[in-house]
């Protein structure tokens, strides 16, 4: 509630006393809060960024053939070798969980154990999605595939080899690993490959003949296992590992020949009709790109959703197999066989599904999502009637609805993720996604198999983990699917500015030194910048004014880096600096005089200075030439080198940060709140080397509440206003507005 308002409120309740007493009083309390309510949901419906449809990525598009769509990405063999190297993946997924019984029995380990062994290698996944996701927004993506594979062959290999279900865990671990790059590489890789038209055909085809291994594999692994038992033996599970290695080297081989895609192709030329590449881009923070993620509200709806859906997604077949064996007394063979009847199933509503997201996708991104939802919820249906069932036909027969829900909601996911999140993230995006289902679905659904299927027995276990994940995640994701349209014109924001950045990049005098466009930023719920946007020459010295909350600070730390905007984007001459971490933004020349305490109280002078060009460390030499010469600028820091900056008044400690800064020689200089808490004589000595700094042609953001001090120095300012520009131009024209000038002075508008 603004001052405003609670003077307005304040003298409403006194009238109200003296006239009609607590009975108006009440009324204008409820008035007041219905008036501030009704604001902030205005507020918090103008935060919705919509575009068009027509301007969204892929939709009301014309659709396009596969034929056709494949032919556009190059041809079909990037599609066709990733999803041989999927499809084997699913392979050896389904050996553990038809194998499962055997290989209990070999090491004569419990139900719980070989649960959460089964349950923990997915887990495992997550170890090596995050790196894989890095990775994959950083570096050329096919090597990353070729070793990848060719490294999980090795392990599908050592599992077979295990000799007790300590090695054979640690097998599985490597296992987890190495597959970790089918997720976010892969995705990456298919969504740069071929355009938006096709993605869900393109999903669809790599899930349905992933699933068509998947089915087959039970019949496969199972059989193999079979023929490879002597008489009273159980050891053939073994050779199925053993077997199952070869074919993935081969395409491992294979994928080195693939070509790498540009980045964000389909999405440049679908909603700006050209595509182009940035000259060097910078490496992306992890940090940075995970909390960008987790802004992006369709974003998160799919992590928590699939999260909660994970506890019961990978330990309900091992659970199911171990009951088919357990109450109805299968062997392996017999497993496998019921396996594949009732997966065929999946396989052809897959083929159903894949049209239907291009066709959905096109006509109402929206729709896309609310389906995936419903879908997962539904699924949750006919679990408890399957464990019902007293006989194995009608056992399999009543899983076949559930799987086919839960495969076609998987395979709409990955094309939804790929246009939702920035291209520049995709990898880390899927990551992320990977990181929440397997790490806190997986091992936590594994964690709770581990404790209590051994006294809860198969049905009882699967039944408490599937029906409420699956309830809860699919009602997640339905709700969440308001903000796709969004979160998909936040995108072609980003793309926009890309486009009229690289237009003006032809022309070098043209780029500014620093440029802040349509930046929202939120501390957690509470949003405190609206579509900032400004540009800084190189040279100039930019005030930023306003009152106190206004959001002056929190624009330096968006530049900085220690802040991630919701929306918006940060270039330092031109190159985007959003996703970048602190470091490296230091490294490229952006400082920040911190407000308030800057030294190390208990060190020297001299101290200070050293601790501050610690990074330069490497070259002793040229660590000292930076102290001498700001210690030039600061002759009285070099008299007082060996004095303990605590001791020193807040004028000079000021000046102290101030050198430790300059340390770095920045491009661009950020500045805040020079003169808080300085007597106005420290101030002048501050402002004379603040000029003496713009002689040397600094850049330089100054974060003023002192409006004399801002006009001494500043070329432009900006005023300030809960979060939104309401001025901005050359310094002496703020005087001429009078209403923004006392809301400097007095510290809010009109007085």
């Amino acid at each position: 509630m603004d001052d405003d308002l609670s003077d307005d409120l304040n003298d409403d309740l006194v009238g109200d006393r003296d006239d009609d007493g607590q009975t108006a009083s009440a009324a204008s309390l409820s008035a007041a809060v219905l008036a501030e309510e009704a604001a902030r949901h205005a507020e918090g419906q103008a935060d919705q960024v919509l575009f068009p449809d027509d301007l969204l990525p892929g939709v009301k598009s014309e659709g396009i053939s596969l034929r056709k769509g494949l032919a556009m990405g190059g041809g079909a063999a990037t599609f066709v070798v990733l999803m041989v190297l999927n499809s084997l993946d699913e392979l050896q997924t389904a050996a553990i969980s038809v194998l499962a019984p055997d290989i209990r029995d070999t090491f004569g380990v419990s139900d719980g154990t070989i649960t959460f062994i089964a349950s923990a290698s997915g887990a495992f996944v997550v170890l090596g999605a995050i790196p894989m996701g890095w990775a994959a927004d950083r570096m050329r993506r096919i090597p990353i595939i070729g070793w990848s594979s060719i490294v999980f062959a090795a392990m599908v290999a050592l599992s077979g080899m295990a000799v007790n279900a300590f090695t054979f865990f640690w097998a599985r671990f490597g296992v987890g690993i190495a597959k970790a790059n089918t997720i976010p590489v892969h995705s990456s890789t298919i969504a740069d490959t071929y355009p938006i038209g096709i993605r869900g055909r393109i999903g669809a085809l790599d899930k349905g003949v992933g699933r068509l291994f998947a089915v087959l594999s039970p019949i496969l692994v199972g059989g193999i296992a079979a023929l490879a038992n002597g008489p009273g033996e159980i050891d053939g599970w073994r050779w199925a590992y053993y077997l199952l290695g070869i074919p993935v080297a081969v395409a491992a081989l294979a994928a080195f020949f693939l070509r790498e895609p540009q980045r964000g192709r389909w999405e440049k030329e679908d909603v700006l009709k050209e595509s182009f590449t940035e000259d060097d881009p910078l490496p992306v923070s992890m940090d940075a790109a995970f909390s960008r993620l987790m802004q992006i509200r369709t974003m998160k709806t799919v992590v928590v959703g699939f999260s909660a859906l994970g506890f019961g997604l990978f330990t309900a077949p091992v659970l199911e197999n171990l009951w088919l064996e357990d109450k109805f007394g299968l062997e392996s063979f017999e497993r496998g066989a019921w396996a594949t009847t009732a997966g065929l199933f999946t396989v052809l509503a897959l083929i159903y599904v894949g049209p239907k997201f291009d066709r959905l996708w096109r006509e109402n991104p929206t729709r896309t999502l609310q389906l995936v939802g419903a879908l997962i919820g539904l699924s949750a249906i006919f679990k408890p009637i399957q464990w019902a069932m007293p006989t194995v036909p009608l056992f399999i027969a009543l899983s076949i609805p559930t799987q086919v829900m839960l495969s076609t909601a998987f395979a709409m996911v990955g094309p939804l993720i790929q246009a939702i999140v920035p291209y520049r993230l995709r990898g880390t995006g899927t990551a992320l996604i990977t990181l929440y289902i397997f790490f806190i679905g997986g091992t936590g659904g594994g964690l709770i198999s581990f404790m209590f299927a051994d006294g809860w027995g198969p049905r009882v276990t699967t039944l408490v983990l599937t029906v409420p994940s699956s309830i809860i995640g699919g009602w997640i994701m339905f709700r969440g699917a308001r903000h796709v349209r969004h979160d998909l014109s936040l995108n072609v924001q980003e793309l926009l500015d890309e486009q009229a950045e690289q237009r003006r990049a032809s022309d070098p005098s043209q780029v500014p030194v620093l440029q802040v466009n349509n930046v929202d930023f939120s501390y957690g719920p509470v949003q405190v910048l609206f579509d900032v946007g400004f540009e800084v020459r190189r040279g100039e010295t930019l005030a930023l004014l306003g009152t106190n909350g206004a959001g002056k600070s929190t624009i330096l730390r968006v530049i900085s880096g220690l802040g991630m905007p919701r929306r918006g984007v940060v270039r330092l001459n031109g190159r985007t600096v959003t996703y970048t971490s602190p470091q490296l933004r230091s490294r490229l020349g952006i400082q920040q005089l911190p407000g308030g305490n800057g030294v190390f109280p208990d060190m020297t002078v001299r101290q200070n200075l050293v601790m501050g060009g610690y990074i330069h460390r490497g070259d002793r030499e040229d660590v000292e030439r930076r102290i001498v010469e700001v210690l030039d600028l600061f002759p009285d820091l070099a008299d007082r080198q060996g004095q303990r900056a605590g001791s020193m008044s807040g004028g000079q400690q000021q000046m102290l940060a101030l050198a430790r800064v300059l340390l770095h020689d920045p491009e661009i200089l950020l500045i805040d709140e020079l003169s808080l808490g300085l007597a106005p004589t420290v101030v002048q000595d501050l402002l004379a080397l603040v000029e003496r700094l713009q002689e040397r042609g600094q850049t330089i953001i100054l974060v003023e509440q002192s409006l004399n001090v801002a006009l001494s120095v500043a070329d432009r300012a900006i005023f300030l206003e809960k979060g939104q520009i309401r001025f901005e131009g050359p310094a002496r024209e703020l005087l001429e507005r009078d209403d923004l000038a006392r809301a400097v002075f007095l510290g809010r508008e009109g007085g």
